[in-house]
């Protein structure tokens, strides 16, 4: 059987990672913040990786199924993966201005429709929905009004918050979950005690000894 008390310093160890992990990305979302170019300059490389290793391993997949009828749709997938992650990794400027720009549209039209949705339906959530889209349509023309500028801080910005709220939640895991396994050690430590045939002396019994 095994020791609880063995199995619940394991799973500490293991949140504990967990925090340490949060800790890192919190540094690291909160350094990404104050410099917001280098963030943005990172993201765009680590994305650019990203899709040339996924067409890499699409491209092996498509090879070990080669005679399926899927082969060449995953052949031309894999390969513009690694088209297109070649040329993030080599223009990492351009790819951030064009998906800054691909950002700033995408906040106007959800914010007009959300505009629009809101002023037609007038549900129960109206005034939380139109607030929502005049913050995205004023989100989408700021960013527009400053481009190409803004694709120096944009997506760096929303890279770093990424990593901020991303590492805040696993220290709250990592905490959390120390709390939880110390407390269920510290219950299941004399159950555990007396399954491996350990006798609990009763404090009566002490102390009619100390008596005799």
């Amino acid at each position: 059987m095994a020791d609880p008390v063995k199995e619940g310093r394991k799973l500490s160890r293991g949140f504990s990672g967990l925090a340490l992990l949060g800790a890192l990305l919190v540094v690291a979302g909160l350094v990404g913040l104050v410099y917001t170019g280098v963030a943005t300059l990172t993201s765009m490389i680590l994305f650019g990786w990203l899709l040339l290793i996924g067409g890499l391993v699409g491209l092996l997949h498509a090879i070990q199924s080669r005679g399926t009828s899927y082969f060449w749709l995953g052949v031309v997938v894999a390969a513009l993966n690694i088209a297109a992650g070649v040329v993030v990794i080599r223009h990492p400027h351009g790819t951030a201005e064009a998906l800054t720009m691909f950002a700033a549209l995408l906040f106007l039209t959800g914010g007009v429709f959300r505009l629009v949705g809101s002023v037609v339906v007038r549900g129960p959530q109206f005034g939380w929905t139109l607030l929502q889209g005049a913050f995205g349509l004023l989100l989408g023309l700021l960013v527009l009004f400053d481009w190409p500028h803004s694709s120096l801080y944009v997506l760096g910005c929303f890279f770093s918050l990424a990593l901020l709220f991303d590492g805040l939640g696993l220290i709250a895991i990592g905490v959390g979950g120390r709390r939880i396994v110390s407390m269920v050690s510290d219950q299941m430590a004399p159950a555990g005690g007396a399954a491996r045939g350990e006798q609990v002396q009763p404090p009566g019994d002490e102390q009619k000894r100390s008596d005799i």
